[in-house]
């Protein structure tokens, strides 16, 4: 396991997003410090970490929300970027879908989608392009159980906005889609359906970071996991060189001594799934 913020040589090779030595304070409070960080295309990584350890602080930072402090820099598809608002993140290809899914229940599935970014034809919008558009991302990513793109969006299930949510941040050409805890407050079919879809995203190349506290959810769709503790990254590796204790140790106490033994691994393997 790769502990202290390194990341695997195999993964920064190919890395769509990578992280150097990111650090964030508010005033006298050090949210950040030197944190290294990789998310390869094609692979859902998976940033986990206790309350308070910076998750939403890394995110709105790779989201464009709040600028790293100097000395940090952020890598994206090859070449080093900066992110001074979520517009700039998006002309890159770096979508975020929050936990409030910042969707607009009065309005119906097509008219969320494009927001903001209405298609027009003449003096008027082009709603034929913009339903057909919607029902084609949808069907991309597997979305079978909406009845109507023209459904209130109050009319959805947690499940169903979930996907109306991630379809309106990869139709504008997203490379990198980051989800705060997707599965909040969803049942037991509903995050079946959103974990399909986020093993969905990363099987058509986009890289997926996910912030979750459920770790079957977590060992079920990551391929990777990222551990930060008090604002420090303290293990990045693939998922399969972590179990549920090692990455308690990891969030209480910043290190872990167990090793995953085979004996662990298949045990361990028989409870996440």
């Amino acid at each position: 396991m790769d502990q202290g913020g390194q990341t695997a040589a195999n993964d920064s090779s190919r890395a769509l997003l990578e992280l150097r030595g990111v650090s964030k304070h508010f005033g006298p409070v050090q949210s950040l410090t030197d944190v290294n960080m990789s998310a390869p295309s094609g692979m859902v990584t998976a940033l986990v970490g206790d309350n308070g350890a910076g998750k939403s602080t890394l995110v709105k930072c790779i989201a464009g929300i709040h600028s790293p402090d100097d000395g940090g820099h952020i890598y994206f598809d090859g070449k080093e970027v900066t992110m001074k608002s979520p517009k700039d993140a998006a002309s890159h290809g770096i979508e975020t879908v929050y936990q409030d899914l910042a969707l607009c229940d009065n309005l119906d599935i097509v008219q969320n989608m494009f927001l903001g970014r209405e298609l027009r034809k003449g003096l008027f919008l082009d709603e034929d392009a913009m339903e057909n558009a919607a029902k084609e991302t949808l069907a991309s990513l597997s979305v079978t159980t909406i009845r109507s793109i023209r459904q209130p969006v109050a009319s959805l299930s947690g499940g169903q906005r979930q996907a109306v949510a991630v379809a309106k941040a990869v139709m504008w050409n997203a490379k990198l889609v980051i989800m705060d805890e997707p599965t909040a407050a969803l049942g037991v079919a509903q995050t079946k359906m959103v974990l399909e879809l986020v093993r969905t995203l990363a099987d058509r190349g986009l890289g997926v970071i996910i912030i979750s506290h459920n770790m079957n959810d977590v060992f079920k769709v990551a391929d990777r996991i990222a551990v930060l503790r008090l604002g420090r990254m303290v293990a990045e590796d693939r998922s399969d060189k972590f179990d549920r204790q090692i990455i308690v140790d990891l969030m209480t106490t910043g290190v872990s001594t167990r090793a995953r033994s085979e004996d662990a691994l298949s045990g361990a393997e028989g409870g996440a799934h």
